[in-house]
């Protein structure tokens, strides 16, 4: 499993990216270290597992952090049909057991 890339860009860390694709771009430049640091996340291999999935959980709610205005919005609503989804399954199941262990 690929390393998670969650800190922020620093700018004391420079991305093999900059001597590959991103030639000719200020490495100091704060834009630039985003993109990179962006493209190395697309880069990440899949893996296909629990901790993968609550990285790809992680890295949504960095990217809803970042984000502002209707996607943010998306966002908090994408994260409350989830959990409302959760909410609904569990008290079904609830509902089930309690019905078969009572009669």
């Amino acid at each position: 499993m690929a390393p998670r890339d969650t800190d922020p860009p620093d700018p004391g860390r420079r991305s093999r990216l900059f001597d590959d694709e991103l030639l000719g771009l200020d490495p100091a430049e704060p834009e630039v270290q985003a993109f990179a640091a962006h493209l190395d996340r697309m880069r990440r291999e899949p893996s296909f597992t629990v901790e993968a999935s609550l990285t790809g959980v992680g890295d949504f709610a960095d990217a809803a952090n970042r984000a502002e205005g209707g996607r943010r919005w998306a966002a908090v609503l994408v994260v409350l049909l989830l959990l409302a989804g959760v909410v609904y399954v569990a008290t079904t199941i609830l509902t089930a057991v309690l019905t078969i262990m009572s009669g």
